[in-house]
């Protein structure tokens, strides 16, 4: 699934991620709102996950299934998951009609293993990845479709399918109802099977710490390449507390009217934590100065200055022990806000 297609399917795939990461850059308010329980939202690690390799840094998940029953969820508005299929650009709609796939009404579940790229500010954020899919596939649609532009492989009995493109593609059909898509250079190699090695111990931890929820990511940042914190060097100070976070949790636990998300940072000493903490509270007042610049605020249209300032007004910063916390509710009215450029 080449060019716009694949980055639109991917994109789904990683929605959460990107919510984290925007949110990340502008809700940074602290308020005297207790620490939601440490085990943000223990449970069974999900089946899909059997299927992904063991030694990726970092692992995200969805249960679209469960968020499309959610009318009034503001990530099921983002998804196009309530109602009607949303807007599509020409490229999408062109693939719906090819595959017969629409992960609006056809993807079920989907859990990725991802490695982020060395350097951050490059186009492709991640180096490689292996996305696990269950829902409903039309295969003889979906193999046509990858042998426009790529070919079939033998895998032992059974065929992978390579398409080239930015970033190639690998397609593996596990069952009728499940699929792994690979990305990244040669992405054939980064289909299974994988070796039965366990996850190490403080990558497990995290994962059960959220893995009860419909949605959430988690990243062992102290796994990530030297080069990725080459972004920092401008900023020695962010750069220190970046190298000292040892993982990243994203949980969103949706409702009918809004979807709180916790983004949550385990540092490696209870100083550290208190120090990142104090850091976020100067980088909410310097956003705050920065949106009241009428230079800055020329830059944005109406809707996005009114997205920033909720951002800001209404996100949580709080700390425990060696833990950060910042948590915030999206309404569907700000993720309404997002519309215009």
């Amino acid at each position: 699934m080449p060019g716009p297609a694949t980055k639109r399917i991917l994109l789904a795939l990683l929605i959460l991620l990107c919510v984290g990461a925007a949110a990340a850059a502008f809700y940074l308010h602290r308020a005297s709102r207790p620490l939601l329980p440490a085990a943000a939202n223990p449970g069974a690690v999900p089946s899909v996950f059997s299927e992904l390799p063991s030694d990726a840094p970092g692992v995200a998940y969805i249960d679209v299934a469960a968020l499309r029953k959610l009318q009034g969820s503001p990530l099921a508005t983002m998804l196009g998951l309530a109602g009607a299929s949303p807007e599509t650009d020409r490229d999408y709609a062109n693939f719906v009609r090819a595959t017969g796939f629409d992960y609006t009404r056809d993807l079920d579940k989907a859990a990725i293993a991802f490695w982020p790229a060395a350097n951050p500010a490059q186009a492709n954020l991640l180096d490689r990845a292996v996305t696990v899919a269950e829902g409903r596939f039309d295969q003889p649609k979906i193999k046509a479709y990858a042998l426009r532009t790529g070919h079939a492989a033998a895998r032992g009995t059974e065929s992978v399918y390579d398409v080239p493109g930015d970033p190639p593609v690998a397609i593996e059909f596990l069952s009728p109802d499940r699929l792994v898509l690979a990305s990244g250079k040669n992405p054939v190699s980064l289909l299974g099977p994988y070796p039965s090695n366990a996850r190490d111990p403080a990558m497990q931890a995290l994962i059960e710490r959220v893995s009860g929820a419909p949605l959430f990511a988690v990243l062992r940042t102290d796994h990530l390449p030297v080069s990725f914190y080459d972004v920092f060097r401008s900023y020695p100070q962010l750069e220190q507390l970046a190298r000292n976070i040892q993982g990243l949790t994203l949980v969103g636990r949706p409702n009918a009217t809004d979807l709180q998300l916790a983004l949550d940072a385990q540092c490696d000493s209870m100083p550290h934590a208190i120090e990142m903490s104090t850091l976020l509270d100067g980088l909410r007042m310097f956003g705050s100065m920065a949106l009241a610049d009428p230079k800055t605020r020329a830059q944005m249209s109406k809707e996005q200055l009114a997205l920033l300032n909720a951002l800001l007004r209404q996100a949580v910063v709080t700390h425990q022990d060696r833990w950060v916390r910042i948590t915030l509710d999206v309404t569907p009215a700000m993720v309404g806000s997002t519309g215009a450029d």
